[in-house]
């Protein structure tokens, strides 16, 4: 290998990360089959604060996430065909009451599971991260976590 070139190749990687600085995600998008019953959910559930979404159509609803990221809930077209949904393919919120979250999913007759599908269990990571998973109303995955 041409060493001229490495070294080039290197310098204008470091120039163009440099130039860009770190890429952060901006939002996360999510079709909902019914898009007032998601919008409780992510507002009266999951605890997500509405922000003012540009379109101003009644089609989407723009929740903040925390450090300049939102979560953007789109009603879809009919008719809705249902997504691939699996529990591998989630979005991670952390609490800082997970006990306190359980109490609010239990209260209102939501279930909740643990990483293997137990009803009811709380799942603890390696590290000593507690999770459960639920499902919005459109049926995708979410981990709610300790790491708060």
């Amino acid at each position: 290998m041409n060493h001229s070139f490495t070294c080039f190749t290197l310098l204008l990687l470091a120039s163009i990360m440099t130039v860009n600085g770190q890429t952060r995600i901006n939002h996360v998008a999510i079709y909902a089959k019914d898009i007032k019953a998601s919008g409780a959910f992510y507002e009266n559930i999951v605890g997500l604060k509405e922000i003012e979404e540009p379109f101003k159509d009644g089609l989407h609803i723009w929740y903040d996430m925390g450090l300049g990221t939102s979560l953007h809930v789109i009603a879809r077209e009919h008719p809705w065909t249902n997504p691939s949904i699996v529990k591998d393919n989630h979005l991670c919120f952390s609490v800082a009451d997970l006990d306190g979250f359980i109490a609010q999913l239990v209260e209102k007759k939501i279930p909740y599971e643990d990483a293997r599908g137990n009803p009811s269990t709380i799942n603890i990571r390696p590290d000593g991260i507690r999770q459960i998973y639920i499902q919005d109303p459109s049926g995708y995955w979410l981990e709610i976590n300790d790491e708060y």
